[in-house]
């Protein structure tokens, strides 16, 4: 291979020749809310939107921050369910939506959770706040910090419950990507939120959720209400192997919070579906391998390569693949050396990097060929120089 070929593209297409007839997708519904999105959850797709990115006050859906920071905590084994949690004082005064735990008493962080997510308990959620903060305030910090971290760029948040502030806000894309967020990474705690009720200190209260009732496929996710903030609603529902998240903000009443869920969700699974076109150990290409100990390396998507479509068009779908040449040894497991692009005929939908599969490490005497390759370029560097002097 010419040494002056230090960077070029090798690129292929796989188009599918199967028939398809997409089904002619239409408007959204209207929608009679402040704002709302409609999101796929394992593409991240956005399919139906209206001031997706404005800053809104998010009433007791912040507690799906809350939930994301505890969560962690007991992934990450800084926190267990059977710890017990004081109930300060502040925590017992909490005003709005209550657990009714009572001062001084201890209760296990898993009657916590549920208090949290099932009766959307001010008290509860301040009880955790403070088990992992120390105090609100400073649990609150690590809220904004894991915010921050999550790419949510219109949320800051003031309390750890939602109570309404100056500088406490979400937006709708935001409360999509969170929820996205806590489905993917916990599947073992996001199951408190399809709990239809739950009864401590001999007080029954209903999930909040009322779509949970009205639909079976519905699993979660969180209310809020403030008198400013009018009626919200984070849901999630899975139909067969596709999952959609719609988040509403700022409608006029409970019902229609719930109305405008679901009017979404049942518009997302009639209209578009989400195939899985690549799996992260799919073997992708194999070029060839300069001075290596093996003439080729396999390459594979760094994860797994979903697209939402509208429904019937899977045929439509085009990959295309590109790897730097030359490739050259050594190469470490993970090396990102290419890129797989998605299209599905209009526009790209996705470009997921394609990485080696294992490592290949330098062959006999291939330092000393790349230290020619190198050599040569450098001579060629030297004569510019000379013949601009």
């Amino acid at each position: 291979m010419p040494s002056s070929r230090l960077i070029s593209f090798l690129a292929f297409c796989l188009v599918s020749s199967a028939p398809f007839a997409a089904v002619p997708v239409p408007k959204p519904p209207s929608i009679d809310a402040r704002a709302f999105v409609l999101i796929d959850f394992q593409s991240g797709r956005v399919l139906a939107a209206d001031k997706p990115d404005v800053q809104m006050e998010p009433a007791s859906i912040t507690k799906l921050m809350t939930g994301y920071a505890v969560f962690r905590a007991l992934a990450e084994k800084r926190l267990s369910l059977t710890d017990n949690v004081v109930i300060s004082e502040h925590a017992w005064k909490a005003e709005g939506s209550r657990t009714f735990a009572q001062v001084g008493t201890q209760i296990p962080v898993e009657i916590l959770i549920k208090g949290m997510t099932v009766q959307s308990g001010n008290d509860a959620t301040i009880a955790l706040a403070e088990k992992l903060g120390g105090t609100e305030d400073g649990f609150v910090q690590m809220m904004n910090s894991y915010a921050t971290e999550l790419g949510l760029r219109n949320s800051h948040f003031n309390d750890s419950s939602g109570l309404p502030g100056p500088t406490h806000y979400m937006s709708a894309q935001d409360i999509a990507t969170l929820s996205r967020v806590l489905i993917r990474d916990y599947p073992e705690y996001y199951k408190y939120y399809s709990i239809r009720e739950f009864e401590y200190g001999g007080i029954k209260q209903q999930n909040r959720n009322g779509l949970l009732a009205r639909d079976p496929t519905v699993d979660g996710i969180k209310t809020g209400h403030t008198e400013s903030a009018g009626y919200c609603l984070a849901s999630s529902a899975k139909r067969g192997d596709t999952r959609l998240i719609s988040v509403v903000l700022g409608t006029k009443g409970f019902k229609a919070r719930e109305d405008a869920s679901a009017a979404l969700l049942n518009y997302g699974f009639t209209f578009f579906e989400t195939v899985k076109v690549k799996g992260a150990g799919d073997v992708v290409l194999k070029p060839q391998v300069y001075k290596g100990e093996a003439d080729r390396v396999t390459l594979v998507p760094a994860r797994d390569v979903w697209a939402t479509i509208s429904r019937g068009s899977g045929g439509s779908l085009t990959t295309t693949a590109t790897v730097k040449e030359p490739v050259i040894a050594p190469i470490k497991k993970g090396q990102a050396l290419g890129e797989l692009t998605i299209s599905d005929g209009k526009d790209v939908i996705d470009r997921v990097p394609l990485v080696a599969q294992g490592a290949v490490p330098e062959g006999a005497g291939g330092r000393a060929r790349r230290t020619d390759l190198a050599l040569d370029e450098v001579d060629r560097w030297v004569s510019r120089c000379r013949s601009v002097s």
